[in-house]
């Protein structure tokens, strides 16, 4: 497709108008193409360069524009150029570049404009992934590409050209490296003659001198013409400029770790190690799944094998699923691999981020350790992907492309011929479905690394076992009196309730009104702390009413959050020191520090939401109580049971890993739940088996496979059409007809409305890949048709059926 396309008009402008719609259509199934202005006469005959280029825009499909001949020997597929659309000049990324025959008349195409860098930003391996993931999940080409691109590094150019940071006329593919460069101007030791010099010149010379060097274009801004009066100055040796990036290269990491010696693996550590080693050598792609308990040393069998990968010249990718998990992993990883490490995740400061980037791009980095944005490392020589914890949701991206890092991490170390890893100790069915296939091999650490044996898991029957001492039905008289043994022992409890506020609940005594969100169809959480209201969904936020709309002040706090769980343990037990990890108290690096804390001995008791079931190490940590096991077992979602038992095998896992044994409380309504009597007696694999025979029958994955078209509007009804129509589009295709792909809904969503606008979806079911997707590119196909007041997503391989 050209710029010109749509003569004058802005492409983009449209897609904005429209929201974040899903525009793909049937260009991206088939990658680019080049489409013909119905105005137009007929096309050329003759061959000639053509780049497909990739631009950050809502559309499904790649723009074509002519190469220059001055460019022809610069531009490559992962090149970054700079080319018009509508009335904008823009970044993109070429995909494609070569000779061949156009769609359109030669005069009817744009020419590409610049080259930016003066070599490739994205490697062609990470660059043909990225082009995959978009076809995978029907995410339009551009906007996948900037999952690989920092945000530096996607700035339009134009925008540069304008601050002054790209010179008119200014061949950037020559003087650009990596990174964001810029013109800085540097006074020298010169003296000018008396009386030479005078206006902006002067000034510009006295501030250098007075301040140092500076970019061109902050002089520009404060001095009005100081780009000439730079000019001036240097053709009179009073000023130098050059061009070099503007990110700080100070240190990657906050202090020094020291180097550690790798420990004596166990006999299974190095059994599991040997199996991933002999699979490198041969330089062929595959798959593990590695099932180890808590505490077996997953994280030294992963360091292991990226030593084994190292040795072999090529670089590593290391996926873990929070944030917070990052700076405990990159200390073990810098302490045995030192300064090969680097760190990318959404957490970081753009600086640092781009910094990251840059050097795995050089490769002066070779491992790097993340979040799930980390698959997208620019690294050369991919070698081994690692993705830790491998059944958590959150590698499942829910917004813009809706990605599932832990199955593009798999495909990724496939195109690239490289060995990927998937490790927990609580695997989802999707991998265990993969290992049964034969498809990827398993292997086992069934005890800890460290001989301690599993904790001993208690269910507390709250059906018939009342409140301990405190009087509170949460704290009940098992988990009271094991907080208390605890505490006389000098040792460290962690109490675990996934609900973070004060009270999810406020409820009107008189009229039995419940406070929901003015924009979403949930109830509002009271945060004691801040003395507000706040949805958990949108984040509204509104103070605390003294009365209700009945006019009664009989308002009542309803229910359990981790706030208030921390003022009764703090009640309960007046002499120990309690704090709390969740999302209100432990943002960035506030996580780390508490959980240092808890290393430290400074905390007896620390309440928690998932947060603190994720990989974390506390030697001293022997009783873990979970207040209400229910929870999770209750979501209307066919992975309930399968989320519930991960989670509490997880949090369980935090007891007893070191020489101390370990105790379990589980609190429940329901002690009989399948989750719960398997995590009680750690069967994992009885488990899994029992639910891979509950989902046989309900036809859920990994026995079929899942799509959902999720819509939304501000207008419920025109929501509701909008996904009716797509259910009856999806309807009148030949794999339904033939009942290979059922169609179930339109229905409303279980939270009917977030963010002001109402959700209905669509459920595509199949028991094969093809005609589901023949399906659902029927779909995107018409999603332009629908009602511009709608918005439409397609989600391929949904997690979240909320």
């Amino acid at each position: 497709m050209t710029g010109a396309r749509r003569g004058k008009r802005d492409l983009s402008d449209e897609a904005s108008r429209r929201g974040k719609r899903d525009l793909s259509d049937e260009a991206s199934r088939r990658g680019t193409r080049d489409l013909p202005d119905e105005s137009s006469s007929a096309p050329a005959a003759t061959p000639v360069w053509l780049a497909d280029v990739a631009i950050p825009v809502p559309l499904g499909m790649a723009f074509s524009y002519t190469v220059p001949e001055r460019l022809r020997a610069s531009v490559v597929p992962g090149s970054r150029v700079l080319c018009a659309l509508g009335h904008r000049k823009v970044a993109g990324v070429v995909l494609s570049v070569g000779e061949r025959v156009p769609s359109l008349p030669i005069h009817r195409l744009k020419p590409l404009l610049e080259l930016v860098d003066a070599a490739p930003v994205l490697p062609v391996e990470l660059l043909r992934f990225l082009e995959e993931l978009a076809r995978y999940y029907y995410a339009p080409i551009g906007e996948a590409l900037r999952l690989a691109l920092p945000v530096v590094e996607r700035e339009s150019i134009a925008r540069l050209a304008a601050q002054g940071e790209l010179a008119a006329g200014e061949a950037p593919g020559h003087a650009r490296a990596f990174g964001r460069v810029v013109t800085f101007a540097t006074a020298t030791d010169a003296l000018e003659a008396p009386g030479s010099l005078r206006g902006q010149a002067a000034l510009v010379l006295a501030f250098l001198r007075a301040h140092g060097d500076a970019k061109v274009s902050a002089l520009a801004r404060q001095f009005g013409n100081a780009r000439v009066a730079v000019a001036k100055l240097e053709q009179l040796g009073l000023v130098l400029t050059a061009q070099r990036s503007d990110i700080a290269e100070g240190a990657r990491f906050d202090g020094d770790v020291p180097r550690e010696p790798p420990p004596e693996p166990t006999a299974l550590q190095a059994a599991c190690v040997s199996r991933i080693a002999a699979r490198l050598r041969d330089g062929q792609a595959g798959a593990f799944v590695l099932v180890g308990v808590t505490g077996s040393g997953k994280t030294e069998g992963y360091m292991r094998a990226i030593a084994e990968c190292r040795d072999l010249g090529k670089s590593a990718i290391v996926l873990v699923p929070e944030i917070a998990l990052t700076p405990q992993l990159v200390g073990r990883f810098r302490a045995r691999f030192g300064d090969e490490v680097g760190v990318l995740h959404s957490g970081l400061k753009g600086s640092a981020r781009h910094r990251m980037w840059r050097e795995l791009r050089d490769g002066t980095l070779k491992i790097a350790v993340g979040a799930r944005s980390a698959l997208f490392a620019p690294v050369s020589d991919l070698g081994l992907v690692v993705v830790d914890e491998e059944h958590d949701g959150s590698f499942k991206q829910e917004e813009g492309v809706r990605y599932h890092a832990r199955d593009m991490a798999l495909l990724r170390a496939h195109r690239a011929g490289a060995v990927c890893v998937l490790g927990s100790a609580t695997p989802s069915l999707e991998s265990i479905a993969l290992s049964r296939s034969g498809r990827a091999e398993r292997l086992d650490l069934p005890e800890r690394a460290t001989r301690a044996t599993l904790p001993t898991i208690e269910l507390v029957d709250l059906r018939r076992i009342g409140a301990g001492p405190s009087g509170e039905r949460y704290l009940s008289l098992p988990l009271h009196r094991a907080l208390e043994a605890t505490l006389r022992a000098g040792e460290q409890s962690i109490v675990f309730l996934n609900r973070r506020g004060f009270a999810p609940a406020i409820v009107c005594q008189a009229c039995g009104v419940l406070m929901q969100c003015r924009l979403c169809s949930v109830s509002l959480t009271f945060h004691r702390g801040e003395q507000r209201l706040r949805c958990h969904t949108c984040d509204f936020a509104a103070r605390l009413p003294k009365t209700c709309t009945c006019g009664s002040s009989k308002l009542e706090l309803e229910g359990l959050g981790t706030e208030k769980l921390e003022a009764s343990l703090r009640a309960a037990f007046p002499a120990a020191r309690v704090g709390r990890l969740d999302r209100d108290v432990a943002q960035g690096a506030r996580s780390a520090a508490i959980l240092d804390q808890m290393r430290r001995g400074e905390l007896d008791i620390l309440v928690g939401t998932q947060m603190v079931t994720k990989g974390h190490d506390l030697p001293c940590v022997t009783l873990v109580g979970v207040v209400n096991a229910d929870t999770a077992l209750g979501m209307p979602d066919f992975r309930a049971a399968e989320r519930g038992f991960q989670l509490l095998v997880q949090v369980a896992g935090r007891a007893g890993r070191h020489e101390r044994p370990g105790r379990v409380v589980i609190q429940t309504y329901n002690p009989d739940h399948p989750a719960l009597t398997f995590a009680a007696r750690h069967d994992v694999d009885g488990f899994l088996a029992a639910e891979l025979l509950d989902r046989l029958a309900a036809g859920y994955p990994p026995h079929q496979r899942l799509a959902l078209v999720r819509v939304s509007a501000i207008d419920e009804e025109v929501a509701r059409s909008a996904a009716a129509q797509i259910a009856a589009r999806a309807r009148a295709t030949k794999a339904v007809s033939a009942r290979e792909v059922e169609v179930l809904g339109p229905a409303p969503a279980p939270i009917a409305k977030t963010r002001n606008q109402f959700r209905f979806r669509v459920l595509l079911r199949s028991r094969e890949r093809g005609p589901l997707r023949g399906v659902l590119s029927e779909i995107a196909a018409r999603l332009t048709e629908l009602d511009r007041k709608a918005q439409a997503v397609i989600d391929v391989d949904p997690v979240s059926m909320l």
